[in-house]
C-alpha cells in the first residue's frame, strides 16, 4: 500500500500468523487474508483523512447551533470561523482521487456507513480536544485563512492531539481487526500526504499500489520466505553469536523479520540491499525487543556478505 513499508510489515505479520497456526491456513488462503489487510490499510488511510473533513464540518454544524440559542452570547453570534474555511480542508474535499474513493464506499455494500458521524461522543471529545490544544490557540491567534498555514495547522494536530489519542485506537480497533496495528504507519503516511498538499505536490492523495509490480509485491513475498524459510533459517544460525545469543531462543518474531529480509534480498534485484536491510531493522525495533534491531542488523549484514561471495545474488 502506498509504498512498500506497509507491505513488508503486513507480510511478517501474516508469515507469523500463518507460522503459529499450525499450518490450518493454507498459504493461498494467506496470500488471500493478506490482500484484504492491505485493502483495508488503505481504507484506514483514506477514512483518517476523512477525520479532518468531518471534524471540520462538525465544528461548522456547532457554530451554527451555537447563534440558534435563546440567548445567544457575543461569541455565539460572531464565532472565529477560521477552522471552517480551512483551506486544506476545502483542498482535500475537492480532491479528485478522494472523492472518488469516498464516493466509491458511500456506494459500496458496507455493514456500516463510511463516516465518522455515527461515533457521536468520539466526535464530540476529540473535537473539543482539537479546541483546547495548543495548536488551535496559535492557529486563531491570526487573522484570515493562509494555505501552508491550514496545512500545518492540521498536521500538527493530526501528529500531537489525534494519533496519539487513546480513544482513537479503541474506535479503530472495534471497527476492524487490521487495523489495530495499522495506526502508526497509515498515521504517517496521512501526515506526509498534507505535507505533499503544502507543497502543492500533483494527486497529493496516495494511490494504494503504484503499479501491477507492487500489487503483486506483498503476495510474491509471502510465498518467497514460505519456499526459503528452511535456507534462511540455516543462514541466521550461521552468523549468530552464540557468545552473546543462544540459537535456540532467538524469537519467532525476529527470525521470520530476517527470514522475509533475506528472501527480498534474494528475489528482487531490483531493490538495493540497503534499502530492505533499513526497513526490516526498522520493522524489527517496533514489532519486536529493543535490542533486536542492533543482532538483526548484524546477521543480516553477515548473511548478504555471504550470500554475495557465493554468487546467490550480485547488487549493491
Amino acid at each position: 500500500m502506498i509504498n512498500r513499508i506497509l507491505i513488508r510489515i503486513k507480510v511478517v505479520q501474516l508469515l507469523y500468523s500463518y507460522m503459529t497456526s499450525g499450518r490450518t491456513l493454507s498459504a493461498k488462503d494467506a496470500c488471500k487474508e493478506l490482500e484484504k489487510s492491505l485493502d483495508m490499510g488503505y481504507e484506514l488511510y483514506n477514512y483518517l483523512l476523512l477525520l479532518m473533513v468531518e471534524l471540520t464540518e462538525l465544528h461548522s454544524d456547532r457554530l451554527e447551533q451555537a447563534k440558534e440559542k435563546y440567548l445567544p452570547t457575543e461569541e455565539d453570534l460572531n464565532p472565529n470561523t477560521k477552522l471552517v474555511y480551512n483551506l486544506f480542508v476545502k483542498a482535500l474535499m475537492q480532491d479528485p482521487d478522494f472523492r472518488s474513493y469516498i464516493e466509491e464506499k458511500e456506494h459500496s455494500k458496507r455493514k456500516e456507513p463510511f463516516t465518522w458521524r455515527n461515533d457521536d461522543i468520539f466526535m464530540k471529545l476529540m473535537l473539543e480536544r482539537v479546541l483546547r490544544s495548543e495548536e488551535y490557540a496559535q492557529y486563531i491567534d491570526t487573522e484570515g485563512n493562509d494555505f501552508e498555514e491550514d496545512c500545518v495547522f492540521w498536521h500538527s494536530v493530526m501528529k500531537n492531539v489525534i494519533l496519539p489519542d487513546e480513544e482513537l485506537s479503541d474506535v479503530l480497533e472495534a471497527k476492524s481487526v487490521f487495523w489495530n496495528d495499522d495506526l502508526y504507519t497509515v498515521g504517517s503516511f496521512v501526515l506526509k500526504t498534507i505535507k505533499k498538499f503544502e507543497a502543492h505536490e500533483e494527486n497529493p492523495i496516495m494511490p494504494q499500489y503504484r503499479n501491477d509490480d507492487d500489487r503483486a509485491f506483498g503476495p510474491e513475498l509471502f510465498m518467497q520466505a514460505i519456499n526459503e524459510r528452511e535456507y534462511c533459517n540455516s543462514l541466521i544460525n550461521r552468523y549468530v553469536n552464540t557468545e552473546h545469543w543462544d540459537v535456540d531462543r532467538i524469537a519467532l518474531m525476529d527470525r521470520l523479520i530476517m527470514t522475509v529480509a533475506i528472501s527480498e534480498v534474494i528475489h528482487y534485484p531490483s531493490i538495493p540491499t540497503r534499502v530492505t536491510l533499513n526497513e526490516y531493522i526498522e520493522i524489527a525495533k517496533y514489532y519486536s525487543t529493543p535490542r533486536s534491531g542492533q543482532y538483526i542488523n548484524g546477521i543480516l549484514n553477515s548473511a548478504v556478505n555471504y550470500l554475495r561471495s557465493s554468487g546467490r545474488i550480485n547488487k549493491e
